[in-house]
């Protein structure tokens, strides 16, 4: 398993290094987990007896990249490697971060405090596991488990309930129901935590493909309640659950859940702007959901047509498709690259005339008039009620007297 990841296989001489200057080095975590379920791995962490000051020693380029809990990155031959020191954690007063960390010698106590027991596993560099709270017992029962007392994983980042709920989700699991009902009693918790990291595990559990499950249990649980914009929606959030398609019941990308979601919702175009900004999403994904959203609701009740391909965009379109199989709602591929192919042009600067030749040729002063010209020209190209060439387009705002008198 080791060598034939190259991720894995990439780490072993910095192991090797670490290993000969007398400390002890394991994989752990994420990579352990994925690699015993035969899942894709994105990148390796590495734990050690070693303190920073000790690995800083060892390699000759390092960067302190969170040196405070005990992380240094390590450069070598253009790879970068975080090494992390074990630790055990004092008490925590805000539910989000220990007021203390210690590091320690033992891979035992730096294990112990993890979230999950299915987190909670090391392993050498020839593949041996180490696993002290029956983390690979879980992995094969698809079990989510908190290690030790969940209330006191729970009080330490209260953030671990909705990492919990994402793990059921992501890894299609179910919860033990020690930790479950840990949720449940705690879940107020939830709001000692900053909106952008309960967004970011959110996510996660949307797009995962026990999404069913997660999202069942984020609503047995009431986190749902202490999230933004969700404690009305209960019953709506348990049909979302359930939504699915003949193919993949995955959903693909953000702006597709938070897309779907708000569909669900009943939210209007004009309800993203707030709706998101209280999840603190970027203005570049408020403004995706706001097209995605009017072009999901036209979509459910009438066929695609070239105006709404041109206003949303090709690549917009194409998630809304994706989301009619949800709803159980024929997706139109043929009809969408049939339309894309005859679109005349793509976007607004792709036109023959700017508003300097309506100046120009109307001999008049900018006003409404102008963004209004404009406008109709740009749509009456795209529907074919005008050639895209500047000739064509004067002598068509002329004759159909879309510019009037009172215009100017």
């Amino acid at each position: 398993m080791i060598h034939e990841n190259l991720l894995f296989a990439k780490a072993l001489p910095i192991i090797a290094e670490i290993k000969k200057a007398g400390y002890e080095v394991y994989f752990v975590g994420g990579c352990v987990r994925d690699a015993l379920l035969n899942k894709e791995i994105n990148d390796v962490d590495l734990a050690t007896s070693a303190f920073p000051a000790e690995i800083k020693a060892i390699f000759p380029k390092t960067i302190d990249v969170g040196i405070e809990h005990g992380t240094v990155m390590v450069l070598r031959n253009d790879e970068t490697y975080e090494v992390t020191t074990f630790r055990t954690e004092s008490t925590y007063q805000d539910f989000r971060r220990p007021d203390q960390v210690i590091f320690v010698r033992s891979l035992k106590e730096d294990l112990k405090r993890r979230d999950f027991t299915v987190n909670a596993l090391a392993m050498t560099e020839d593949g041996e596991i180490i696993d002290y709270f029956g983390g690979v017992k879980d992995l094969t029962n698809g079990l989510i488990k908190a290690v030790g007392s969940p209330r006191e994983r729970f009080f330490e980042d209260a953030l671990r309930m909705m990492r919990g709920v994402r793990f059921v989700s992501q890894l299609d699991f179910s919860m033990d129901s020690e930790t479950k009902k840990a949720i449940f009693l705690h879940r107020a918790l939830l709001e000692k935590i900053a909106i952008e990291r309960i967004q970011v595990e959110f996510m996660k559990l949307l797009l995962g493909e026990g999404r069913q499950k997660g999202l069942n249990l984020f609503v047995e649980s009431e986190l749902y309640s202490y999230c933004p914009g969700l404690a009305e929606y209960q019953k709506e959030l348990t049909y979302f659950s359930t939504l699915k398609n003949k193919q993949n019941h995955k959903l693909l990308s953000s702006l597709a859940a938070w897309t779907l979601l708000l569909f669900i919702l009943g939210k209007q175009e004009e309800d993203v702007d707030s709706f998101l900004r209280a999840w603190k999403c970027s203005k570049k994904m408020i403004q995706q959901v706001k097209v995605a959203l009017r072009a999901l609701t036209l979509r459910v009740k009438q066929p695609l047509d070239k105006l709404l391909l041109y206003q949303s965009g090709y690549a917009i379109i194409l998630e809304v498709e994706e989301l009619l199989t949800f709803l159980d709602k024929p997706a139109d591929l043929t009809r969408l690259e049939e339309l894309t192919n005859r679109l005349p042009m793509k976007d607004k600067k792709e036109m023959a005339v700017s508003g300097f030749d309506l100046l120009a040729y109307f001999n008049k002063k900018p006003g409404k008039w102008l963004g209004s010209a404009l406008d109709k020209i740009e749509i009456g190209i795209v529907l074919g009620e005008i050639t895209n060439e500047k000739e064509a387009i004067l002598n068509w705002l002329s004759e159909t007297n879309e510019i009037k008198k009172e215009d100017f």
